[in-house]
């Protein structure tokens, strides 16, 4: 197929590149496809050439999936004490034996009472070894919250092992991490999910319908803008009854931080409804009797859906953080439910931080996470602008 020349708008590996004045090039059936490609296509051709949005999308992929098989790839239940073993640390893994032969392996912790300070120093027994056995009968879980088992990726007869420490109550802070990670994640999702609900539905009725609707609606914006943020979470968290079971006050949390984040997302979605609705598509729909629910969700809302989908990956992050917060500070979730958050409040004091550092590993994946959907939410906003170089 000849073609007169045309610079590459793509940017893609393959496409042609510009050919010489006076002169015609050659596409071939593969670069051709490139002109061709619908849009999302070409916002996923470019989202595969940003490489850290690749693998961190990859890397949010397995935390979601760690979070969701806590119970299988954790050696114990979050609840599970060891006597004597409270803020042990993390237990070192050896891989050649005494003997010269390989095989993971680790010590038994041997406690001794600094006679200086009065704390408790961990070292190993080296007397004997203790394997490390993989796919191993232990503590009872539910598997994606419905099915029963007792089969972990990984544990050790004889002693424990704590591969981030131990807490002050002497629990495996490796498998409250992982068990966790189900809340400080989902509500995220959760969270983005009913504030893009809120956000897209407000904000297309008022950029479409206008006039008294719209007046009100941005003035309830305003209003929630205007309360300062962490005062109104921590007052409405407060209000929450402390004896609620721990599934309710998830549900309450996220809710709370649902109503709180949608007013950003309405005020971009009616700028983008203003925009549209004078556009002439939009005018031939309306001229051919077609209804305000089928214009808005048909004609109006697919022209910026890149724009939402990168709302919603800049929006997840906040969530976390948010949830993150309220439980740092005893307005969150409350033990015995387990979040990055309520983990973290075992390392308020500066003491514990400066003799226990691994208290802090929760605060280390919630710093992953949030990178992680920073990149993936450039990858995507760089790709949905599939012509711009």
């Amino acid at each position: 197929m000849s073609t007169p020349d045309k610079p590459n708008p793509i940017g893609l590996p393959g496409s042609p590149e510009p050919a010489t004045e006076g002169k015609e090039y050659v596409i071939t059936e593969e670069e051709e496809r490139y002109y061709y490609a619908s849009q999302s296509e070409l916002i996923w051709w470019r989202f595969t050439r940003h490489k850290a949005a690749l693998i961190s999308a990859v890397l949010l992929i397995l935390l979601y999936l760690g979070a969701a098989f806590a119970g299988f790839i954790s050696p114990y239940s979050k609840d599970r004490r060891f006597t004597d073993l409270q803020t042990a640390p993390p237990t070192k893994i050896h891989f050649i034996r005494p003997d010269g032969g390989f095989q993971p392996y680790v010590y038994a912790y041997k406690r001794e009472l600094d006679q200086e300070t009065f704390r408790w120093i961990f070292t190993e027994d080296t007397s004997q070894i203790y394997p490390i056995k993989f796919f191993v009968k232990g503590d009872e879980y539910k598997l994606l919250g419905l099915f029963k088992g007792d089969i972990h990726l990984f544990g050790v007869d004889g002693t424990p092992i704590f591969l981030f420490g131990s807490d002050q109550l002497s629990r495996d802070l490796f498998t409250r991490v992982w068990v966790g990670a189900q809340i400080s994640l989902t509500i995220g999702l959760v969270g983005v999910f009913l504030s893009f609900i809120l956000g897209v539905i407000l904000g297309g009725i008022s950029g479409y319908f206008g006039g008294t609707v719209d007046d009100i609606i941005q003035r309830v914006i305003d209003f929630l803008l205007a309360i300062p943020g962490l005062p109104l979470w921590m007052t409405l968290a407060a209000a929450l009854p402390r004896d609620w079971p721990v599934v309710k006050l998830y549900f309450a949390i996220t809710v709370i931080l649902s109503v709180l984040g949608w007013c950003g997302l309405a005020r971009v979605v009616r700028g983008k409804i203003l925009q549209l609705r004078e556009e002439d598509y939009t005018l031939a729909a309306i001229g051919a009797g077609a209804s305000d629910w089928r214009i808005i969700t048909r004609h109006l809302l697919p022209g910026f859906t890149s724009h939402l989908i990168v709302s919603i990956t800049f929006s997840i992050p906040s969530m976390i953080l948010s949830e993150t917060a309220l439980s740092f500070i005893g307005l969150g979730m409350q033990p015995p439910a387990v979040s990055w958050g309520v983990l973290l409040q075992d390392a308020q004091s500066l003491t514990a931080v400066a003799h226990e550092p691994w208290l802090l590993i929760p605060a280390l994946f919630v710093i992953a996470t949030v990178i992680l959907f920073n990149f993936v939410g450039d990858g995507l906003r760089d790709a949905a602008d599939p012509y711009e170089r």
